[in-house]
């Protein structure tokens, strides 16, 4: 198979500025820009293995993707490169500590580490990547929260097990929320609140509802008039999931300093020009990349 052509836009990736400032610490969040793929608009940096895209096209991807995130340690003669760790990701709390690369893929939602040159990474396409941070043991970890992973506690587990394994303390946490899909489109059902009120005391505050318009209705009411109370036909009522919120307040709740928490990302269906959205683009898109790692020879 002919080794894709190099992509003739360039890669664009979104960084927190707080992560940023650790100097032994690299993170990314993929866009859709910068890549090989044709299925997805052309030269799209899809880094998930989905049904539409070719193998080499997603592994070229790879490739300049770990590119671009730079060496692994600040030696010049080290030729190492980051080994990446991936999830065949099922919506779920498992979380698994590494020190080293898996024979098998792994199933589960969340992966956390301290050995420098794993780059761990989630994948997606709406759902929310978390990257936290212990700066002071250097151990990081990185966690796939939809609103099933949410609802489960994922990211709240995840900061127990670096608590647990790394003996980690919260007021050395930091944490970034990356780009997913925002409260203005994440339209979902009644049994999704339900689910949240049955976890989360301020459940209440993480939902909105706003009932749908009909200007035809509006000008002439006297045509939609019923002989059941009260009177009239209710329009439908919309709810809006404000899955950020969601998990920013689970980690407050896990105790990380409200201070050390960042989500500065946009809407993913807002914005399909700079991101891939599963909801948007009706299930034909590609897959970002958030991921986190600890580079070698850093003191």
């Amino acid at each position: 198979m002919a080794t894709p052509a190099l992509p003739k836009n360039k890669i664009q990736l979104l960084e927190s500025e707080n992560l940023h400032k650790v100097p032994w610490l690299v993170h990314a969040f993929s866009t859709r820009l910068g890549g090989v793929s044709r299925p997805y608009g052309g030269n799209a940096l899809n880094l998930g293995f989905t049904k539409h895209d070719s193998r080499a096209a997603v592994e070229r991807n790879r490739q300049l993707f770990l590119e671009r995130l730079g060496p692994v340690t600040t030696r010049p003669d080290d030729s190492q490169n980051w080994r990446l760790v991936s999830l065949r990701q099922i919506h779920s709390d498992l979380i698994h500590c590494l020190d080293c690369v898996p024979e098998h893929i792994l199933a589960g939602d969340g992966l956390i580490t301290k050995t420098p040159g794993l780059l761990l990474a989630v994948l997606t396409a709406d759902c929310l990547p978390v990257i936290v941070v212990d700066t002071k043991k250097r151990a990081v970890g990185i966690f796939h929260a939809g609103w099933r992973g949410t609802v489960k506690h994922i990211v709240e587990k995840g900061i127990g097990e670096l608590r647990k394994n790394f003996a980690s303390d919260l007021r050395d946490m930091i944490a970034a929320i990356g780009p997913g899909i925002q409260s203005c489109c994440y339209e979902v059902g009644e049994e999704v609140r339900q689910k949240f009120e049955a976890q989360f005391a301020y459940a209440g505050a993480l939902f909105r509802e706003v009932k749908e318009s009909d200007p035809v209705r509006e000008k002439y009411p006297l045509l939609f008039l019923t002989a059941r109370p009260p009177g009239h036909s209710e329009l439908p009522t919309k709810l809006f999931l404000d899955l950020t919120e969601a998990n920013r307040r689970q980690l407050v709740e896990a105790g990380v300093p409200v201070e050390n928490i960042e989500a500065p990302f946009p809407c993913t269906a807002c914005h399909t020009d700079l991101l891939f959205s599963h909801r948007s683009e009706k299930g034909i898109t590609g897959r970002m990349m958030g991921a986190v790692g600890i580079r070698g020879g850093q003191k």
